[in-house]
């Protein structure tokens, strides 16, 4: 995944969060086990891109290049959220969603 991953912030900069978890991270429900975040991934996009959601849908919005076949996207997706959030893929749990383009992600400790 070659694309530069950016953020939208919510008031509309933008910035690289490659290797930065702090603001991001404290937005999303904690629990006893990890944090919990809703993403909405949009499959076959035009470039990969992690943004904060605007609209209040999800916390996350993921675009990613691939089609959504046999967990191609999925992988992508928790590949693309490791990435931007700064974290190992191996933290990052699906927990809802496998074949919905709304999912629920879990962070674990």
């Amino acid at each position: 995944m070659a694309a530069r991953i950016r953020v939208r912030q919510k008031f509309g900069i933008h910035a690289c969060v490659a290797g930065t978890s702090g603001p991001l991270m404290d937005d999303f429900t904690r629990f006893g086990d990890g944090r919990y975040f809703s993403v909405r991934v949009t499959p076959k996009a035009a470039r990969n891109l992690v943004e904060v959601d605007s609209d209040g849908i999800a916390d996350l919005r993921v675009r990613v290049t691939v089609v959504p076949e046999g967990g191609k996207a999925n992988a992508a997706v928790t590949g693309l959220l490791a990435k931007a959030l700064g974290v190992a893929k191996s933290r990052l749990v699906l927990v809802h969603g496998a074949t919905s383009r709304d999912k629920v992600f879990r962070v674990r400790n």
